[in-house]
């Protein structure tokens, strides 16, 4: 094993790092980082990058893999992994491969099966499934052969038991570990670490190529691409592309096309006979053999040019193109086409010339000297996005620019402003511009409509799910708003313009008691009470003309002379109670709604005799919806009155009466 330490020198400060210096850095920082995209370098040797990059990747590689190892061993399956990046995709494969190992051991399979699988998979198919044979079976090793070929050599070790089962890779006896091909054993005898090929210069990357470690193996990886024509191959190839064959040419239907190293040709289908030329356009053009050719005829005879070919004629008084024969009938005289009955140049300047003409373009045209024509020139394809903002359309020898919806052409005729479209009230409440558009928006109370996007319509707040919270009794929608209302009688609406207060009609005089009643306020009206205290019984105090809440009036005993079955009589006061009940809610279960207390103990002597405290209901328990509970608390009478059913009336009074006798008596509920 040798151990490689070589240092570089650095561009930085002047340190010096070893090799295995940036190995540690790179798996450090994967570790902590888990990425290598933004791993920074340490040193500015190439070489140091290289190790840094390898050793980060190798470690996102291992713990990726570590991770479907550990899936398949756990799980027993792989469809939880997903392959949306390389990084899973390598979590999937060795989680698939391990499978594949453990399978191989559940049907007794050898572990160093022979699939072309890649050898990756291999190694963790073979390692999964040596991991779940027994201590006693035979393992295989993988040796590496020459000549870059790999090939599987079975090869017949000791029982594992001779290695005690401290070897990472393979046991090949005699308490001596081995590594699998693309790793070599270190130091301490058991583990096996990866060989650096690349480092190593044991690769077999051509030139143009680079060299990427990988674990237990490595990749070659093209530097510079293939250019235009070419497309890289599986084996780091460059092929040229057939462009006729994939249809990516751009020959026009009269024309064929022929592939070629990195390009191709437009060949045309029409081919010209002797006498004529083929133009850019396919088409096929007499050539004239009299002035191309060197004096085709012989001496004494003329050429004149004809369709596809020339003849010769003996000299007269024969004109070429473009002249014409004096008047006399000797000579040939040049013809100004320029004022000839035809306009040859459409619009345009023409100028004559010896035997022919030229056209002087305007200003966005070209002269085609083959068609002899002014042809406009495109200015948008010539020129792009270099002469308008946004949109160009050309024209007969010029060009006209145009913007995009929500813009409007400037004063130059180039460039766009933004439309202010608020302008022409497009949003029915309000609207404000944006650059390029516009954003309509509604005032409070109501919403834009989801169907133009323009029109505000009205929020029903008494439709909304809060909206039985809004107003305490009743909600009314208005345009942009609402209001609450509240029942006729017995209620005002509060100041927050929700709630509803009840209106106090003892306070107002707005009830119709007599004066011998007393005016008691409940929720949403008003009772008028009367109490006359039992025979042998006076009041104690006035009766008020307005009953408070809980207000008591009491009687005590006033017997006549002589009455002795009145003086017996144990009861010496009774207080009567008016208590209003309001049952906005529904009760589930019984309930302690009202509480009283004795002013003086329950039990104890009252002149010569004792005395006791009972608690009755005289009315207004008509369906015996309520019940009296009776107990003693620190010596003083305590009563509670209890609900016991589902459904009350709105409100409901209740009367009680508190009776002081002489008489002892247990604790019990009347």
């Amino acid at each position: 094993c040798v151990n490689i330490n070589v240092f570089l020198g650095s561009h930085f400060g002047g340190e010096h790092f070893s090799l295995d210096d940036c190995c540690k850095h790179g798996q450090k920082y994967g570790n902590n980082h888990k990425e290598c995209t933004s791993l920074p370098l340490i040193s500015g040797s190439p070489t140091c990058r290289i190790v840094q990059e390898q050793c980060c990747v190798t470690v996102l590689e291992d713990n990726m893999c570590t991770i479907g190892i550990n899936v398949a061993k756990e799980q027993g399956a792989c469809d939880s992994l997903l392959t949306s990046t390389c990084e899973t995709k390598t979590t999937k494969m060795c989680c698939d491969c391990c499978l594949l190992g453990r399978a191989a051991h559940e049907l007794d399979v050898p572990c160093d099966h022979s699939l072309s699988v890649g050898y990756q998979c291999s190694l963790v198919s073979r390692a999964c499934c040596v991991d779940g044979a027994s201590n006693n079976q035979t393992i295989t090793e993988v040796s590496k052969t020459q000549k870059k070929s790999t090939e599987w050599e079975m090869v017949e070790l000791r029982p594992h038991v001779f290695c005690s089962g401290k070897c990472a890779h393979l046991c090949v006896g005699n308490n001596t570990c081995g590594c699998l091909k693309g790793y070599k054993l270190r130091p301490d005898g058991k583990s096996c670490e990866d060989i650096n090929e690349c480092l190593l210069g044991s690769s077999n990357c051509r030139v143009g190529e680079r060299c990427i470690n990988t674990e237990g193996a490595f990749r070659c990886i093209r530097e510079v691409s293939c250019g235009t024509g070419y497309e890289l191959t599986e084996s780091n190839n460059c092929k040229d592309i057939d462009e006729c064959e994939t249809g990516i040419h751009n020959c026009g239907q009269q024309f064929e096309c022929q592939n070629t190293q990195g390009s191709f040709r437009c060949i045309p289908k029409v081919k010209c006979g002797n006498g004529f030329i083929q133009d850019a356009l396919g088409n096929c053009i007499d050539i004239n053999e009299c002035v191309t050719q060197t004096s085709p005829c012989n001496r004494g005879h003329i050429c004149i040019n004809t369709v596809g070919s020339y003849i010769c004629q003996r000299n007269s008084v024969n004109c070429g193109r473009g002249y014409h024969l004096s008047d006399d009938g000797t000579r040939c005289v040049d013809i100004d086409e320029c004022k000839g009955p035809q306009e040859v140049c459409s619009g345009h300047a023409c100028i004559n010339q010896l035997g022919s003409y030229r056209c002087e373009c305007e200003t966005g045209y070209n002269f085609n000297s083959i068609t002899r024509l002014c042809e406009d020139i495109n200015e948008c394809r010539h020129y792009p996005g270099r002469l308008c903002a946004h949109k160009c359309e050309n024209t007969p020898g010029s060009y006209q620019c145009s913007c995009t919806t929500g813009f409007k052409l400037s004063s130059d005729g180039r460039n766009c402003d933004d439309l202010n479209e608020c302008e022409s009230n497009p949003c029915s409440q309000e609207c404000a511009n944006v650059y390029g558009s516009y954003q309509c928006y509604c005032r409070r109370g109501y919403q834009l409509s989801d169907i133009d996007a323009m029109t505000c319509e009205d929020i029903d707040e008494c439709a909304l799910p809060t909206g039985g919270h809004i107003c305490s009794y009743r909600c009314h929608n208005t345009p942009g708003s609402f209001h609450c209302s509240c029942p006729v009688n017995g209620y005002t609406l509060a100041i927050n313009g929700r709630s509803c207060q009840d209106v106090d009609e003892c306070v107002t005089g707005r009830h119709t008691c007599a004066e011998s009643e007393s005016c008691f306020n409940i929720q949403g009206g008003f009772r008028c009470l009367s109490f006359d205290c039992p025979h042998n019984y006076r009041r104690v105090g006035q009766t008020a003309a307005r009953l408070e809440r809980s207000d008591t009036v009491r009687c005590v005993k006033s017997c006549q002379p002589n009455d002795i079955a009145c003086v017996l009589d144990p009861t010496h006061s009774v207080a009567h109670t008016f208590i209003s009940l309001p049952t906005f809610r529904e009760f589930l279960r019984p309930e302690e709604i009202v509480f009283l207390r004795t002013t003086v103990p329950v039990y104890g002597s009252y002149h010569l005799g004792g005395y006791d405290v009972k608690f009755e209901i005289l009315e207004g328990n008509v369906e015996n919806a309520f019940d009296i509970l009776k107990r003693v608390e620190n010596g003083v009478g305590c009563v509670r009155q209890t609900k016991a059913c589902f459904c009350l009336t709105k409100y409901l009074a209740l009367v009680f009466t508190v009776l002081w006798t002489n008489h002892y008596f247990p604790q019990q509920v009347v």
